[in-house]
């Protein structure tokens, strides 16, 4: 990659074949090397992190820091388990998928799929097509609708969810046109009030 360093080194998805040892002494070696500053994980479970945690702290060696799962306003697995261990040991979530596969872009509508979108796309639609059903499609119109009389896009409105999140770092976003990049670095400066929150929350139930 012609780097000296890289800032964090992600161990995608947890390997059952490889002792978290082995796989963490790895890391501890790389970081002591200067060849990263930082270790995290991709899509491991509340247990596999907590394996982790105990293993590093047995060993003394250095821990993980971020944990990179799938994270939106129709997926939050991630609440009931994976983020209290997190927080117990200062794990930060860098999330990605934050538009639910673009389903919170409001591209979607019950009687309309793009033809050139990745729904249409039965090779890599297998993931999205799931959330392509009635009660989302009500779900993303009340949230729009949200959106709309915040004078904001719903985008914006989704990833200021995102960030709003105390245990979510930051957000890993997509983008196939400048002008989208642009528009979701607006969310940054967005505020939601408890009572907006509210307002989410009781749409999403």
């Amino acid at each position: 990659m012609n780097l000296e360093y890289v800032d964090i080194f992600y161990c995608h998805r947890y390997d059952p074949e490889t002792p978290v040892e082995e796989t963490l002494r790895a890391i501890d070696d790389l970081i002591r090397q200067g060849k990263i500053l930082y270790a995290g994980v991709s899509e491991w479970s509340a247990a596999q992190i907590e394996e982790a945690m105990r293993v590093a702290d047995q060993f003394l060696l250095d821990r993980i820091v971020v944990n990179q799962p799938q994270y939106n306003m129709f997926l939050r697995y991630i609440e009931k388990e994976v983020i209290p261990v997190s927080e117990k040991y200062g794990v930060g979530q860098v999330v990605f998928s934050p538009l639910a596969q673009g389903v919170l872009t409001g591209k979607y509508k019950a009687d309309r799929i793009p033809e050139d979108s990745r729904a249409s796309n039965k090779s890599i639609n297998n993931i999205i097509k799931d959330m392509l059903n009635r009660s989302i499609f009500s779900k993303v119109e009340q949230l729009e609708n949200l959106a709309n009389e915040l004078d904001i896009t719903l985008p914006s409105l989704a990833l200021a969810w995102i960030l709003r999140q105390s245990n979510v770092s930051s957000t890993l976003t997509g983008a196939s046109k400048p002008s989208q990049v642009e528009e979701n670095v607006k969310a940054v400066g967005i505020q939601l009030s408890d009572e907006v929150i509210q307002k989410i929350e009781g749409i999403l139930e």
